[in-house]
């Protein structure tokens, strides 16, 4: 019998709807919910302890390992399977091994069901493919720091073909939620706090990851970041209003312009309403209005959670029943809740036509993917030839995207160091690889638990790339990233005494629920340096020898206390394993920094929130109302140089268009200094007045450049009306005729050039078609004119 007539859903030359449907109606009952379940084979989360010899077969292991369901492989996919969860990323492999297990697992799929159709595997990508001996990329806030989308898709689309060489179909990234609490732990997992830049850099991942063949799943939809008091799953008190305009816009901009794939429901409820169980966010929004076609996943155990955390549902069957409705199409990382689904449709509780409905969708995108191809088979569906996971390319991404992240806040009187000067070194991050790393990154995400294994990747450190710098230095610890230990001050102070200059390396350790000081589950209480490393801070500065102070961190912390005190200050947001060599030529003086601030710095450890989008009451225009500073300590999109740049000669093609016009805004930036650097430009619009209070003013667009000394270009910013859309009282996002500040420069509160727009013509209702970038273009002039 051919295939067009056992299995028409297998010939690839059909349409890969038709063939999903073909499939689906083929199916049992049971055989389709189970298209919406997964398996996590080899989860040690619970602490269980594995072989610590690399030539164990790891095939005993499905049995041994579970969180939330207690199926083996082959019991959990009688009936089929949607998805492989962590295959690669639950405990250290080697590449062979990881292929095998591969290999293994989808064995056990396909021969233990009716219809032998293959699970999606899908990994965690938030630093990189997080498995064992991967490139370990800067986090997500060293992306943001960048300002750079292309730099950002590239590293993506290396990430993409590393993860698809390995048979992975679907990776966990990027984070697309916007700081509004710099106490969040997952603050080093975003791109920053304007929803612009989020947006962009997001989108230009999304299209990374997806050149390769693996889809993105945007996350976490939607509110998460915003819990009370920066707690992680914390309720979310926020209006309609403050959701559409600063959360949702980043997932709308990376679907309407980089078509992602998935998207991962949040952890949160808001204003009482749990999102996995919010038929407006997941149906209403996401599918009617943003036209949404790929899939929706749960956040792992978010099913559940409903019945267990929330108290919305009275056991895991009734959550399953109600995150289906509300659109959720699959369960990760174990089938618990869609278990029983099954019972809920027998017994008339729940339409069968929203199982149909997600599994519709789990199967045209298992078509798209190949998997559904007569030809494929678990032994094609990897690469294991060659498979180098840390290769000479991924490096250089990584140490091109950590330089270009490295914000200079302050050079003050001794940066570039002097390479003739007696250079100490002092703090707990100058020696420490995992300090450059993000909480998802292999080495702290999963080798904690196996010490023995060391990192897997060749990490250097800030002591050691100062040492390739500058030739021997002495060094001292002072204390640990957390604790109370300071019995390391008076070396530390000693060594600070005999020098010339110390470089103090402080910040954060990531880690998981409150094994590391930034992280998933690693929320600060406030804004102050963790353990006693402020107490070390101030203990070198009263030696009265010059201090300059880098912090190493997933957050912005309140450096005001030392501010006035430090000979220099520099922020490097986790910049990943080829972080070191790039703090270190920053320091020396090699790179000339470009790094600019996706989060402000604040001044104070309390007074949140603190992020730039204000409106006039919540800003420093409001100076005398309250007696909480709200100035930054550095703004938004700030980030110094060791070459200078002037911007100005703003010119507006118009200063009146209508209300579904554009205009351009140009200016010239100039390289004013002596050596080659990079400049951020950005562009800033604040509406005069609004039906609502608004933030006075939105980042609009912003490109970088590159510069030689003395040479200009002229940056054209092409601003349509739909660009200053907004969420009035009735809660239509309108385009409202008036009076605009367009102002350009280089952070948020350095803006020399402004003019004035106005919008003319009736109030414009805009949806989803609306335009949601503003493309720059760049012209260059050598001479500098």
């Amino acid at each position: 019998m051919s295939i067009a007539t056992e299995r028409p859903w297998a010939d690839p030359s059909l349409p890969a709807a038709e063939r999903a449907g073909l499939l689906l109606a083929a199916m049992t009952l049971e055989e389709k919910v189970a298209q919406l379940g997964s398996r996590w084979v080899g989860n040690d989360m619970a602490d269980h302890e594995l072989p610590a010899d690399e030539t164990i077969n790891v095939a005993p292991l499905e049995d041994v390992f579970s969180t939330g369901a207690s199926l083996s492989l082959a019991d959990a996919s009688r009936d089929g399977l949607g998805q492989l969860t962590r295959v690669w990323g639950s405990y250290p492999q080697s590449v062979e091994q990881g292929v095998a297990e591969v290999v293994r697992q989808h064995e056990i799929v396909l021969k233990g069901s009716r219809l032998g159709v293959p699970a999606l595997v899908h990994e965690e990508c938030l630093t990189g493919f997080t498995t064992y001996g991967a490139t370990v990329y800067p986090a997500s806030i060293a992306w943001g720091a960048t300002f750079d989308p292309a730099l950002v898709e590239r590293m993506a689309a290396a990430i993409g073909r590393d993860m698809a060489a390995a048979g992975v179909h679907q990776g966990l990234s990027p984070v697309l939620d916007v700081v509004r609490d710099y106490r969040w732990g997952r603050v080093e997992e975003t791109m920053g706090e304007d929803p612009y830049l989020v947006g962009i850099l997001g989108s230009a991942y999304v299209r990374g990851l997806q050149s390769a063949g693996v889809l993105a799943t945007l996350k976490h939809f939607a509110g998460y970041s915003a819990s009370r008091a920066g707690r992680n799953h914390g309720p979310v008190s926020m209006g309609r209003r403050e959701l559409l305009d600063i959360i949702l816009p980043t997932f709308e901009t990376a679907i309407a312009t980089a078509g992602a794939g998935s998207v991962m429901s949040s952890y949160a409820d808001l204003d009482g309403l749990p999102a996995s169980a919010d038929p407006w966010l997941f149906t209403d929004v996401l599918r009617d209005d943003w036209w949404f076609e790929g899939t929706v996943v749960s956040d792992y155990w978010a099913v559940p959670f409903l019945a267990s955390m929330h108290r919305v549902a009275a056991d895991d069957a009734a959550a399953g029943a109600l995150a289906l409705t509300a659109g959720t199409d699959v369960e990760l990382p174990d089938t618990v809740g869609y278990g029983g689904l099954v019972a809920k449709v027998r017994s008339g509780e729940l339409p069968e036509a929203l199982v149909d409905r997600a599994a519709r969708r789990v199967l045209l995108q298992k078509a798209q993917l190949g998997l559904l191809d007569a030809d494929w088979t678990p032994e094609d569906s990897v690469s294991a030839q060659g498979l180098n996971l840390n290769s000479e390319q991924n490096r250089a991404i990584a140490a091109e995207l950590a330089e270009k992240s490295i914000v200079l806040l302050d050079a003050g009187t001794v940066l570039p160091l002097n390479h003739q000067a007696k250079v100490a070194v002092i703090g707990p991050c100058a020696d420490d690889p995992r300090t450059l790393m993000g909480c998802y990154a292999f080495p702290n995400h999963v080798l904690p638990r196996y010490p023995e294994r060391g990192l897997g990747i060749e990490v250097g450190t800030p002591l050691g790339a100062l040492r390739n710098e500058l030739g021997e230095v002495p060094y001292a610890q002072g204390c640990a990233v957390t604790g109370n230990d300071r019995s390391g001050f008076e070396q530390a102070v000693a060594l600070t005494q005999d020098c010339d200059v110390a470089v103090a390396f402080v910040g954060d350790l990531s880690g998981l629920f409150g094994h590391g000081t930034s992280g998933e589950g690693c929320d600060a209480e406030d804004l102050r340096l963790p353990g006693v490393q402020g107490e070390l801070v101030n203990a070198l500065l009263d030696t009265g020898k010059p201090v300059v102070l880098v912090v190493v961190s997933g957050r912005p912390y309140a450096l005001g206390e030392y501010a006035d005190r430090v000979a220099a200050l520099v922020q490097a947001f986790i910049p990943g394993q080829e972080g070191a060599a790039a703090i270190a030529g920053v320091l020396s003086g090699r790179i000339v920094p470009s790094g600019k601030l996706p989060v402000q710095l604040p001044r104070h450890v309390g007074g949140q929130p603190g992020t730039y989008l204000q409106p006039a009451l919540g800003s420093v225009e409001s100076a005398g109302i309250s007696g909480l500073e709200t100035r930054p300590l550095y703004p938004f999109g700030y980030g110094a140089s060791y070459t200078t740049f002037s911007v100005g000669d703003l010119r507006l093609s118009s200063d009146e268009i209508g209300s579904d016009g554009e205009f351009t805004a140009t200016v010239r930036v100039r390289n004013t200094g002596y050596r080659a650097g990079d400049e951020v430009v950005q562009l800033y619009l604040r509406d005069v007045v609004a039906q609502v209070a608004r933030p006075l003013k939105l980042l609009t667009g912003f490109a970088r450049v590159s510069l030689e000394p003395g040479a200009a270009a002229e940056m054209t910013f092409r601003v349509h009306a739909d660009r200053t859309a907004y969420t009035g009282p009735d809660l239509r996002r309108i385009v409202e005729p008036g009076e605009f500040d367009v102002m350009v420069g280089t952070s948020a509160l350095d803006l020399p050039c402004r003019a004035m727009l106005r919008i003319t013509g009736d109030v414009r209702v805009v949806g989803h078609d609306r335009v949601l970038t503003t493309p720059v273009s760049v012209s260059h002039d050598p001479g500098g004119g």
